[in-house]
């Protein structure tokens, strides 16, 4: 009798085990993908209302009038912002969650004081805004940023990364201390066994025109994240896009707005690779936004005294979808919100979803 019941609990603790690491396997899997993209400097203007008329309308600021107004200009506000940039009117408008309409009391906004990158970055990714960070010099972050955190989380424990079209981004991140592999700037993918794309990108990249030497162009950054995302499968990934702001620097309005629209196109087609992935698909929340605002009329190409910004979320379960009218929500909510829906942490200064 006792060799049996020793047997039944033999059997017993066996499949409890057998259990207990299926179930953890399946938890670790069915965790939340979270997918967050930066533009730089994109003004909510554009995004809200398409190509500005006085900016194009400008020969000071517009080598190419022609060309966006036959592309983009149309007779009202909502025709111009879907044809400038149709994923976000077409898909996340309607399925999702947009914040930053000033004119429709809708409020997105940094905190910091500086408005400018590398503390709007570190104010996105870390949650808070850092007043010593001063300046975009390559200096390693001294804070945790939700990329590092995750990274240091049972379920997703090296599944983190990032790509990214500025080199300043190793830094921000602290690679060297959070362990999350940061791609930015001209560096080469590491994959062991690349594809052809990889191979074609590590080959090329630096051929083509190097109009910035610390920005290298966003459709290699790009698509480096998107061949990363189909072999590793990340859960946690962040992508940072760079041109929109560079050309807005050098007051190219023309430029800036291609760049835009493209970025857009690349958001789409990461989109529909996670809608079409098992893996992926009813299980990734996408997060978009930019790190700090600009100017207005002729003093666009610089950052102004503005900190209006905005923001974008598509994903499973959300509530009020299109734009979240009669709100005031901010940058450093982003990162609170990732790890709500991560569920490392409960933190209360959460984007409601």
């Amino acid at each position: 009798m006792l060799k049996i019941l020793l047997k039944k609990i033999k059997y017993f603790i066996l499949f409890f085990s057998v259990f207990l690491l299926l179930n953890s396997c399946k938890n670790k899997n069915d965790s939340p993908n979270i997918f967050l993209i930066t533009l730089d400097g994109v003004r909510w203007q554009e995004v809200f209302y398409g190509i500005d008329s006085v900016l194009v309308n400008n020969p000071k600021l517009t080598s190419e009038k022609s060309y966006l107004i036959d592309r983009f200009e149309a007779n009202s506000s909502a025709k111009k912002r879907e044809k400038l940039m149709p994923f976000f009117w077409n898909e996340i408008f309607k399925k999702g969650k947009l914040y930053g309409d000033l004119k429709q009391n809708s409020y997105f906004s940094i905190t910091n004081d500086r408005n400018f990158s590398y503390p709007g970055y570190n104010e996105i990714l870390t949650g808070y805004a850092d007043s010593l960070i001063d300046s975009n010099s390559k200096i390693y972050n001294k804070n945790i940023t939700f990329l590092e955190k995750l990274n240091n989380f049972e379920s997703y424990k090296n599944r983190v990364a990032a790509f990214c079209s500025w080199d300043v981004f190793p830094y921000i991140i602290n690679d060297k201390r959070s362990g999350v592999p940061v791609n930015a700037g001209y560096m080469p993918s590491n994959s062991i066994n690349p594809s052809e794309i990889e191979k074609f990108i590590n080959s090329n990249q630096k051929k083509a025109p190097v109009i910035w030497e610390s920005v290298r162009l966003d459709v290699f950054t790009h698509n480096l994240a998107l061949e990363f995302i189909k072999k590793q499968k990340p859960k946690a990934l962040y992508i940072a896009y760079g041109e929109t702001d560079d050309f807005a620097h050098m007051g190219d309005y023309d430029q800036y707005i291609k760049s835009l629209h493209n970025n857009d196109k690349m958001i789409k087609e990461l989109w529909s690779y996670i809608q079409s992935n098992p893996f992926y698909k009813n299980n990734t929340y996408l997060i978009i936004t930019t790190d700090h605002g600009r100017g207005i009329e002729e003093k666009w190409s610089g950052h102004g005294d503005s900190k209006s910004t905005w923001a974008a979320i598509l994903g499973p379960n959300l509530t009020e979808k299109g734009i979240i009218k009669n709100s005031q929500n901010f940058t450093n909510q982003i990162a609170p919100t990732i790890e709500k829906i991560t569920g490392i942490s409960t933190n209360n200064n959460s984007i409601k979803l």
